[in-house]
């Protein structure tokens, strides 16, 4: 008999605080609890494991902000953790509208403890209960477990191996890819009560039980099976690669704790199952997993790991890349496929409206071997509304973080209506993050109000004269230094006649001061004109 959170509200050991439902009440009669625990950590949901009624005196939440307090649940309900009850008083004297109105839209029930009780009380006394009847299902759960595996042996289909979990279960269980592509999926009853009677015979109890479950009552109709149901989701890593999700429907009458533990027992059966019958392409499942998690930043340990799974050499150089379109999908085969020429091996990723890689270059002259690959890149089909950026060199995989947010940086110091260092006119569709190392490192290192006081001092009246005349001398002088002060270059590139061009450099000359080249200021306005473009 599962115990529901309706029952703990009501245990003598925390009705003394006397609990009120604040939000998702419809559900709190009907929410079934695996564990209780008490924390006062804010990042505390990667740690549970689902199912809990999570205790809380409110102190750190008192301190929090209003978006780190709706982070807070949303974070919760995305565990499934079952509940959430927080004790009022003294630190928080009462319950924050937004985390209310945040429980209601993510169903999680939260509770508000209007009088101090011992948590230590409440947890002793109710998870004494909750353990034996862990102890059931977890032997219910390993029964399932082995029934799966002999559907495995056997040659059962992902379905039919489904099929046994969904009728131990009484739960609609489905395997998803990671993009969401249903795998496989099964209903309580769906496999023949026959076949189901033959596994049982070659699996002794355990296959009677499942046989039993699934032979059992009749099947909940549809809509039952939906009504007031619980989702559960459930990774599943192949040789220890993400690859896919396990989500079981629980109806309301069912027993979720059960389901979750069934479901986890499964995992490894499942893995099994999709090497063998479905060959999901390792390297392709680790690449993704690799470019997910430079995208995210993680720890070198874990790249080196996925790197090495997705055919990428950890200590080889690399480039991140980073595309950014309407129709990212569609551009990554021609970006694959320039990879494959140029890079010694790669990775992708498309998530959402961007497209992220990264690609190992081969040895001897890396920045050579870099410099192809940019130029392979402007090859590719120019696309509306596409801008792409390589990210800086790195030596690897190690490192790839930081190559992938400058390219993200660079990116977006490129999305400014001004124009960039040297283009002289709108940007090329792939831009190179070396060529915006200045104003990356700038806008790193000081913040906005020291840059615009930068810019003043440094071109402070020639900033007026453009305001006042309409006139392009701050462009006149980007593209000069740009150029690296070769009038007749930079001439070429504004279109403008030479002579013109050492009119308005005189005038420029007089604004700022002397020629730049005499008097050691050439630095400090090139890079004054780079961050002017950026305001």
């Amino acid at each position: 008999m599962s115990i529901r959170l309706q029952d703990v509200l009501d245990h003598p050991t925390l009705a003394v605080a006397d609990p009120v439902v604040r939000a998702a009440a419809g559900s709190a009669a009907r929410t079934q609890l695996r564990w209780i625990h008490s924390s006062e950590i804010l990042d505390i949901a990667p740690l549970l494991d689902g199912g809990e009624l999570l205790l809380t005196g409110g102190e750190a939440l008192a301190l929090a902000s209003e978006e780190r307090r709706v982070t807070y649940i949303r974070q919760l309900a995305e565990r499934g953790v079952a509940a959430l009850a927080i004790e009022t008083g003294a630190a928080l004297s009462s319950l924050p509208s937004s985390m209310v109105a945040a429980a209601e839209d993510a169903g999680l029930p939260l509770i508000e403890l209007r009088k101090v009780v011992p948590f230590v009380s409440v947890m002793q006394a109710i998870n004494s209960s909750l353990v034996s009847e862990s102890v059931s299902q977890l032997r219910r759960a390993d029964e399932a477990s082995h029934a799966m595996a002999v559907e495995l042996a056997h040659g059962g289909s992902l379905d039919r191996i489904l099929a046994v979990l969904a009728g131990i279960t009484g739960s609609e269980v489905t395997l998803a890819s990671l993009t969401g592509a249903p795998l496989a999926s099964a209903t309580p009853g769906q496999a023949e009560t026959g076949d189901l009677a033959a596994d049982a015979a070659g699996s002794g109890a355990a296959g009677t039980a499942a046989a039993d479950t699934a032979a059992g009552d009749t099947p909940a109709s549809p809509a039952a099976l939906h009504e007031h149901a619980r989702l559960i989701h459930i990774d599943v890593p192949v040789r220890g690669i993400l690859a896919a999700q396990l989500v079981l429907r629980v109806p309301a009458d069912e027993d979720e704790n059960l389901a979750r533990t069934a479901g986890k027992r499964s995992v490894d059966i499942l893995a099994l199952a999709m090497l063998q019958r479905m060959s999901p392409g390792l390297r392709e499942v680790a690449g993704a997993a690799l470019i997910r998690a430079v995208d995210s930043g993680s720890q070198p340990w874990r790249l080196q790991q996925l790197a090495s799974a997705a055919g990428i050499p950890a200590a080889s150089p690399l480039v991140a890349v980073v595309v950014r379109s309407d129709i990212s999908q569609q551009l990554r085969t021609a970006l694959e496929q320039h990879l494959s020429r140029a890079a010694q091996s790669h990775a992708t990723y498309v998530d959402n409206a961007e497209l992220l890689a990264v690609a190992s270059l081969p040895g001897g002259s890396t920045e050579g071997n870099r410099q192809q690959l940019l130029a392979g890149l402007l090859e590719l089909p120019a696309m509306a509304g596409t801008l792409a950026a390589a990210g800086p060199l790195v030596s690897g995989i190690s490192d790839a973080p930081w190559s992938m947010s400058e390219a993200k940086l660079t990116l977006e110091l490129a999305s400014s209506p001004q124009q960039g260092p040297g283009s002289g006119g709108p940007h090329p569709t792939v831009i190179d993050a070396e060529a915006f190392a200045v104003e990356r490192l700038t806008v790193q290192a000081l913040d906005p109000y020291q840059r615009r006081n930068f810019v003043r001092q440094q071109l402070g009246a020639l900033l007026d004269q453009d305001a006042q005349r309409n006139s392009r001398l701050l462009e006149t002088l980007a593209t000069w230094l740009d150029c690296g002060c070769n009038t007749a270059h930079a001439a070429r590139e504004l279109h403008v006649e030479r002579q013109s061009m050492h009119q308005r450099l005189r005038r420029i000359f007089e604004l700022c001061g002397g020629d730049p080249r005499d008097s050691g200021r050439l630095a400090a306005l090139h890079l004054a004109a780079r961050l002017a473009r950026l305001a």
